[in-house]
């Protein structure tokens, strides 16, 4: 019997849920986000530039390189913890720093990703965050904090975890092109515990811009969508009202479906990962447990009032387009059934001439069946007559006579012979 042996990929498989664990975070802390994806066929980018980009960074720190094919790292970069995952079309860098600048989110805590190294990245900035991590004052010290760092308008407050932090930001991109966040952290609470928040925090943020990007692309076919929506309208409505020849409204029907199928295919997977993203942003401000501070807007206010609306937006775009799609293969149904009915009466028309020209060439067979009796008779008769005249010079008949007497008989057995042929033939086509 062969040895006892584990699946290949089991240990894999159940590593690989183990292998992005969250960041462990002690306030007070300052946190910083970045999220880089290329504009372009990101889900067929080069992944070996990303990982060659993370070493270069690491590489200026003299800290150790990650194992090639790698999808994640995590490792210290001087005073930062430096947390890198590698996503489907992005890739993420987390910098953890122990302690808080005087300066709330000071554009200095990006130096640890340097300018120079920013501007060989194998792709463009989709998001950076700016976390501040801090104990907890009391309410009136947070309400003062929040009326300094973000715009009031904006702003969206709850209490996490079962109050075990309150979390905000504003969501808006400052003068730097960062967008903030705050953590006032409960006394008590543990590092991996507060970890999660910030792991939290920084997902909603990244997964909200990634779909929005189908939210940009939906705003970019709208028009297309409504002019192929009218012409798709005149379309069917010429057919309705006008017997236009079927050439023309099929060659204007396979111009809109062409250009229909060219739209749903380049949008199908915006829309599809806008709808993934979508349901993690949900699902990560679900497990923030957030409830209510002080009666200000929530995480969940704002994403109803400002984040959903965009998202039903892109929906729609993607139920017109199926729709439109939809109308024009019925419309190609109609057509096609037009086209038969068409056909029919065509091929009824057809039908009827032939019968009438099969009529009429039947009479005319009669008729020239008629003549050739008439015809072969005459020259039976006139041979009979050659053949019979001795015999009537012996019997003493008239040649007229004898002639007179022939063309009876032999009309007779001439016209029994034609009608014997036409039975066989006919008897023949029957068979």
């Amino acid at each position: 019997m062969p040895p006892f042996e584990d699946h290949p990929l089991r240990y894999a498989l159940a590593n690989e849920l183990h292998a992005r664990p969250f960041p462990v975070v002690c306030p007070p802390a300052t946190i910083v986000y970045l999220a880089i994806k290329q504009p372009d066929q990101a889900v067929s980018r080069d992944r070996g530039a990303d990982l060659a980009h993370l070493a270069e960074l690491l590489d200026r720190h003299g800290a150790p390189r990650p194992q090639p094919g790698a999808t994640h790292y995590s490792g210290q970069i001087g005073r930062h913890m430096l947390k890198w995952e590698q996503h489907t079309e992005f890739v993420t860098y987390t910098a953890i720093c122990e302690g808080t600048g005087e300066r709330p989110f000071d554009p200095a805590d990006f130096a640890v990703f340097p300018q120079d190294w920013l501007d060989h990245a194998p792709g463009q900035r989709i998001t950076a965050v700016s976390i501040r991590v801090c104990e907890r004052p009391d309410d009136a010290g947070i309400n003062a904090a929040l009326a300094d760092w973000f715009v009031a308008e904006s702003t969206a407050v709850g209490r996490v975890l079962d109050d075990a932090a309150v979390a905000a930001g504003d969501f808006r991109i400052d003068p730097a092109g960062i967008m903030r966040f705050a953590l006032f952290v409960n006394a008590g609470t543990g590092p991996r515990r507060v970890g999660r928040v910030v792991q939290r925090l920084c997902e909603i943020e990244t997964y909200k811009a990634m779909s929005m990007l189908g939210f940009s692309r939906a705003r970019e076919l709208a028009p297309q969508i409504d002019g192929l929506d009218a012409r798709l309208l005149d379309l069917m409505t010429d057919m309705t009202v006008s017997a236009s020849p079927a050439e023309r409204t099929l060659t204007g029907l396979l111009s809109i479906s062409t250009e229909l199928e060219t739209l749903a295919a380049r949008s199908a997977f915006r829309f599809g990962a806008t709808g993934a993203y979508e349901a993690i942003v949900t699902q990560r401000i679900a497990s923030l447990r957030e409830a209510r501070f002080q009666g200000r807007q929530s995480f969940v206010d704002f994403m109803q009032r400002r984040y959903e609306p965009a998202m039903r937006t892109v929906k729609s775009s993607e139920r017109r387009l199926q729709a439109l799609a939809d109308r024009a293969m019925r419309a190609g149904e109609l057509l096609r059934t037009r086209v038969d009915v068409e056909r029919s009466a065509q091929n009824q028309a057809l039908l009827a001439s032939m019968d009438r020209r099969s009529d009429q060439s039947l009479r005319l067979q009669h008729t020239v069946e008629g003549l050739s009796v008439v015809a072969i008779s005459y020259y039976a008769v006139s041979l009979a007559s050659y053949l019979l005249y001795p015999v009537a010079a012996v019997s003493g008949l008239s040649k007229g006579g004898l002639t007179a007497a022939l063309v009876l008989p032999v009309v007779g057995a001439v016209w029994a012979g034609v009608r014997r042929v036409r039975r066989r033939l006919e008897g023949g086509a029957g068979h």
